[in-house]
């Protein structure tokens, strides 16, 4: 990269650490020592960054609800030859986050953009996530409607492709639950606080993760990832599926609490999910009879 001070107005796109402040490039570092000014997210999370490598590039906000007007100002500071550096809360800018569009913005004017890589949350966690790397699917965050999101992730787990989401802890249960409906013995992984001291990846099952869930609280940033499911002659166990492993077994005479238990224990799936998965199943006179059928 040339010197910066001699550079005409440019946008820097700066990778900075997910978690660990040991996760930044030298390169990221000089050139947030070199520009005019760092255009961050978040200001306060930035600023612990710069105090750490004794930064003193001056800063201002640029985040989801001053973008229209701070993206024009910005493209305007840089119209006029000022170089800017922009950083997210975490990880590479334009990820989910507002930065893409002064990165388009830029482009549409004419204004030079340089990407520097850096840490990022979604390939983190994928490569730890033991899932297949060869063909994957970023989502980001899922819809906040239960029926687009129900859709959305119907769709994601018919790609054939391991699908990288956000996921907030407050949502996390409910989205698994969900997969869990779909399709319980899906591979899946949660991976929280990437780099930080308290980091934990958990594997399993949709089901089995939702059953940890019941007793586990998960908080802090979350990455969750579900694999392409199964090919060849192995298919996946869908929660009708399972349904009907226990109507089956019901119709023999076995107690649904018996049944669920070893449709459970053939499946490798959750008790919890295959409960679910027969919600409908109601007592009738001695043992329990599949309802409409």
């Amino acid at each position: 990269m040339s010197n910066i001070s001699g550079a005409t107005g440019k946008l820097y796109i700066c990778a900075t650490p997910i978690g660990n402040l040991e996760d930044i490039t030298l390169r990221v570092m000089r050139t947030l020592k070199e520009v005019d000014l760092i255009a961050a997210e978040d200001t306060r999370v930035t600023r612990k960054l710069l105090s750490r490598y004794d930064i003193s590039t001056p800063i201002t906000s640029y985040y989801e609800h001053n973008e229209a007007v701070k993206g024009k100002e910005l493209v305007e500071a840089m119209g006029a030859g000022k170089t800017i550096a922009l950083v997210s809360d975490a990880g590479m800018p334009g990820i989910s986050d507002p930065g893409h569009r002064l990165i388009k913005l830029c482009i549409e004017r004419g204004i030079p953009v340089e990407a520097l890589p850096g840490p990022s949350s979604l390939i983190t966690a994928l490569v730890i996530s033991g899932l297949p790397t060869d063909t994957f699917v970023f989502q980001g965050f899922l819809p906040r409607k239960k029926g687009e999101r129900t859709a959305l992730l119907e769709e994601l787990l018919r790609t054939g492709r391991t699908t990288i989401l956000f996921e907030s802890p407050r949502r996390l249960k409910a989205t698994i639950a969900e997969i869990a409906h779909i399709d319980p013995m899906r591979s899946t992984v949660i991976a929280r606080e990437l780099t930080k001291k308290f980091e934990e990846v958990i594997r399993g099952s949709a089901a089995e993760l939702l059953e940890r869930l019941d007793t586990a609280e998960i908080k802090g940033e979350v990455v969750l990832l579900f694999g392409p499911g199964q090919k060849g002659g192995a298919q996946t166990i869908t929660a009708s599926e399972l349904r009907d492993a226990v109507i089956g077994l019901i119709e023999k005479g076995t107690q649904k609490k018996q049944a669920i238990s070893e449709v459970a224990k053939k499946f490798g799936a959750g008790k919890h999910s295959v409960y679910e998965a027969v919600l409908d199943i109601h007592e009738r006179g001695t043992k329990d009879q599949p309802k409409g059928r």
